[in-house]
């Protein structure tokens, strides 16, 4: 852990801070003498690259040396730090601090629908980061649903430690209010009980890995419970999500489980029909939770893997990614989710697109990194 915290989301109700001003409260690791270029403008050269689609050292170095004085001084600098000197400081640099750091902030810009957040929590290994002696790091990020922004993000030293690191990662944010939506790895007794403790609501899902409980919740009588159900079409496909909720059964031990569901998702693609049935437990109430708002909230989950791990794997190419030295592979995986976050607040949808846009001027991403 660092020896540096910062405070905790819930520390704060608002963060009137530029972004330039947060990359300047992270701890520099470098020794004073030899220092040519602040922390806070080699970060926030890197995310400016990263703004525009920047996937390498290589990459970032030209980016960077392309920059007018101009454009330079803009983020307070004299001269463009060079690929080397870039890449030494990521690969020193805590990442678990600029973590904490950018998401304390994001935090601050988060949303809320009916006086509630609604965050997703979910893994992702940095494949590409693997060497010969170093597993690759995997990554624990936190999603708002409303914005699509990343408000926390946590490594772990491999994908089993996810379960006790989401509770880890949870103590830093005020959960009062909150809802937190988490796949069936994390469908765990001590996890909802942090949760519920701490003043918020989960959305667990159940599938295959609990197979009794799997089984007790198929076996209630959902013919009889009416059906709340929406259909969506795009990409080729359309598909029909039908959801059942009834009060929880006194059996369910989850700490303040309410509620359970049926969900249905019936995809149908090029005259090919699939049918997958999961379940559902909440301790969210009837009155805070009917259907059409429990199916909103097991819908955006989906976020996290759609328009950020995906975002990061195929726009930004990570898991191809030759970046493996030290931390440096996590603190690009954090500039990425920066920069995807950027854009999210700033209303872009389709990032590949936003990427080229800031890619044809470099004042751009500067102007981004110096007004949100």
């Amino acid at each position: 852990m660092s020896s540096s915290p910062t405070p905790p989301a819930s520390a704060r109700t608002h963060d009137d801070r530029g972004l330039l001003d947060v990359l300047r409260s992270v701890p520099d690791p470098r020794h004073r003498r030899g220092v040519r270029h602040d922390l806070s403008v080699i970060l926030g050269v890197g995310l400016a690259a990263v703004l525009a689609g920047c996937c390498s050292f290589a990459a970032i170095g030209e980016w960077a040396a392309a920059l007018t004085p101009t454009a330079l001084a803009r983020l307070g600098a004299r001269a463009a730090p060079t690929e080397s000197t870039i890449r030494r400081a990521f690969a020193r640099l805590d990442p678990e601090v600029l973590d904490r750091v950018l998401g304390a902030w994001m935090w601050t810009r988060s949303t809320t629908t009916g006086g509630r957040r609604v965050i997703a929590i979910d893994g992702k290994t940095v494949r590409g980061a693997r060497t010969r002696s170093a597993a690759a790091p995997h990554l624990v990020a936190v999603l708002d649903h409303g914005n699509g922004t990343v408000v926390g993000q946590l490594a772990v030293a491999a994908k089993s430690n996810e379960i006790p690191a989401v509770r880890t990662l949870l103590a830093t944010f005020d959960l009062v209010n909150t809802v937190v939506t988490l796949d069936a790895m994390h469908t765990q007794h001590d996890t909802a009980r942090f949760v519920v403790d701490a003043g918020g609501d989960y959305v667990l899902t159940v599938k295959a890995n609990q197979p009794r409980l799997r089984a007790a919740l198929k076996a209630l009588p959902w013919q009889d419970v009416p059906a709340h159900s929406t259909v969506q079409r795009g990409h080729g496909r359309r598909a029909r999500r039908t959801l059942k909720v009834v009060t929880c059964p006194q059996w369910v031990d989850f700490p303040g489980a309410a509620q359970v569901a049926q969900l249905r998702r019936t995809v149908t693609r090029a005259g090919a029909t699939s049918v997958k049935v999961v379940y559902l437990i909440t301790s969210a109430e009837h009155h805070d939770a009917p259907p059409a708002t429990l199916a909103a909230w097991v819908q955006g989950h989906w976020r996290i893997e759609n328009q950020l791990h995906w975002v990061r794997d195929v726009t930004y190419d990570e898991d191809r990614s030759q970046v493996r030295t030290g931390h440096a592979p996590h603190v690009m995986a954090t500039l990425r989710n920066t920069a995807i976050s950027l854009l999210r607040l700033t209303g872009w949808t389709a990032i590949a697109r936003a990427l080229r846009h800031h890619a044809r001027d470099p004042n751009r991403p500067l102007n981004l990194i110096l007004t949100c």
